[in-house]
């Protein structure tokens, strides 16, 4: 698949590359390009090349208008009403009458998603409304450019959560016409339109020229590969034959990052390393109802050792090469706008304090304490190594149990795990979605520690219905601050992102959901 387009260039301005294919690589194969299975990032990032949303988030993690060019929100917090724009078209497909372009109106949000609910479809999704919106016709769309949203319950991040990829626009002709199909022949709004796919191999796209949003996209297309191995991804990148890959592995960190987290000198004219926060809490669980009262992982002192014990920055720094940030304020990450680490202050590396908590919890030097399992897979074996050498010279015995991904998973919803490698990414722009870990009425996933706190449970309640931010940000504090005394976690780091891109690509987006936006990038000649 072959794009050109030449660029006018202003004086001093570098001069954009005609190559305007922005070309990169997804490690993990694309499942389906249905908005409605949009769990992952690999199938998320396609998605969101290929539609829109009622919103968006700009960099910051603002609610920006997308589809709808406006909006309003009742006093009561229950009633969204929406302003659709009119000048947002659904890419030309033969599903549609005379394989035309057609106009978005109210009724296809409104079908899009009322079909995220529907048991048939079956949507990884559905936990956007279920439990939030009404459960009779919840969604009306009063005229075309009218859509409205009706609540059962306040929840404040609610406008966020509309910016997920689960809640594209889609068309019915285009559901109804491909059937099954439909996950492999996407008609969205985006700024890029469905060309080719060849699964497990390539995906291709070209720029929608009829996009709603000026100027955008910049590019004529994209084309994804699918490398498993990032090494390969990594080797690729410095011959020049793709222009972006994500991700850190054993096998090359050290030949790209130095250990102070920056691009190595003697890389630094072909590839760029862009480090930004990621909203992503790594961190080591403790199912607090495993075994019997004689288990020590349920004296709240051992879980304080343990956290006390960690030096989390020299582990970043041996491990990751400083790609990341110390988890010492809680569990909510660096990039959320309610974060405050002077407002939640949380564990630092502190092994004298360790010791005196195991002696206090009767364990003086880890006499009497039996043998901890910490399971993990094999991706975090060495971090779990990292710390079990750590806390062993407290006086702690750990012993390393590996496990596939999927079978830890549900072993951990199952309770059968005592101690166990977690990490939670958002889903939406707000704490709340971090807290929902530790809510009583919550289940496994995702309150795998079985946390169960009746002061934390009130804070949370009032924070869903706080509509001043400043309040809502301390009532976050405050459940953070009881996270942290109770330590229900080992709180590890808050990751951060690590893109790498040819020296040619600009305008890649910063952002901390880790979302590849491409309308703004372009390619120059080096």
């Amino acid at each position: 698949m072959l794009f050109s387009l030449l660029f006018s260039c202003q004086p001093g301005e570098k001069t954009r590359d005609t190559r305007t294919v922005f070309h990169y690589n997804q490690h993990k194969n694309i499942t389906s390009l249905d908005p409605a299975f949009a769990r992952a990032q690999n199938n998320i990032w396609a998605v969101d090349h290929l539609y829109n949303g009622l919103v968006q988030l700009d960099d910051s993690l603002n609610v920006r208008p997308a589809i709808a060019s406006d909006w309003k929100v009742s006093e009561d917090g229950l009633t969204y009403t929406f302003i659709i724009r009119n000048d947002v078209f659904f890419h030309n497909n033969k599903c549609f009458k005379n394989n035309d372009n057609r106009v978005v109106t109210a009724n296809d949000v409104k079908y899009s998603f009322n079909r995220l609910l529907d048991s048939k479809v079956n949507s990884p999704g559905s936990w956007v409304f279920k439990g939030k919106v009404l459960e009779d016709d919840p969604f009306l769309a009063p005229a075309v450019d009218t859509f409205i949203i009706k609540l059962s319950k306040p929840f404040r991040p609610f406008l966020g959560m509309l910016s997920m990829q689960y809640c594209s626009v889609v068309p019915r002709e285009a559901v109804e016409f491909y059937g099954r199909d439909f996950r492999s022949n996407p008609v969205g709004t985006g700024p890029f339109k469905f060309k080719r796919w060849i699964e497990n191999q390539s995906l291709f796209l070209s720029k929608n020229e009829q996009y709603f949003e000026r100027n955008l996209p910049k590019v004529d297309g994209i084309r994804i590969s699918f490398m498993g191995d990032r090494k390969t991804a990594y080797l690729e990148l410095s011959r020049e034959n793709i222009d972006f890959f994500s991700g850190l592995e054993s096998s090359y960190i050290n030949e790209l990052i130095t250990k102070d987290g920056t691009i190595h000198p003697a890389k630094a004219d072909k590839i760029q390393f862009i480090k930004s926060p990621y909203l992503n809490s790594e961190y080591l669980g403790i199912n607090l109802n495993f075994g019997e009262a004689e288990n020590p992982l349920k004296a709240k002192k051992i879980r304080q050792a343990l956290n006390y014990g960690i030096d989390r920055a020299l582990m970043l720094q041996t491990l990751r090469n400083n790609v990341g940030v110390p988890a010492n304020s809680g569990f909510t990450p660096v990039g959320l706008p309610s974060f405050d680490a002077m407002a939640a202050p949380g564990y630092t590396y502190n092994p004298d304090k360790a010791r005196s908590l195991m002696k206090e919890a009767g364990f003086p030097n880890g006499e009497g304490l039996p043998v901890i399992t910490l399971h993990t897979t094999a991706d975090y074996e060495d971090l779990c190594t990292f710390a079990a050498k750590q806390w062993e010279n407290l006086g702690f015995k750990i012993k390393i149990e590996l496990a596939e991904s999927a079978t830890l998973r549900q072993m951990m919803t199952k309770g059968q795990v005592a101690f166990f490698r977690a990490s939670w990414i958002m889903d939406y722009p707000d704490a709340e979605s971090f807290f929902t870990v530790f809510y009583s009425k919550n289940p496994a996933p995702p309150n795998y520690t079985r946390f169960k706190n009746a002061k934390f449970d009130q804070l949370y309640e009032a924070a869903l219905k706080e509509n001043d931010d400043l309040i809502r940000y301390d009532l976050y504090q405050q459940m953070d601050q009881l996270l942290i005394e109770e330590a229900p976690v080992v709180f590890l780091f808050y990751d951060q992102t690590a893109l790498f891109a040819s020296t040619s690509v600009h305008g890649l987006s910063q952002n901390a959901i880790n979302l590849l936006k491409t309308k703004e990038i372009y390619k120059v000649k080096n």
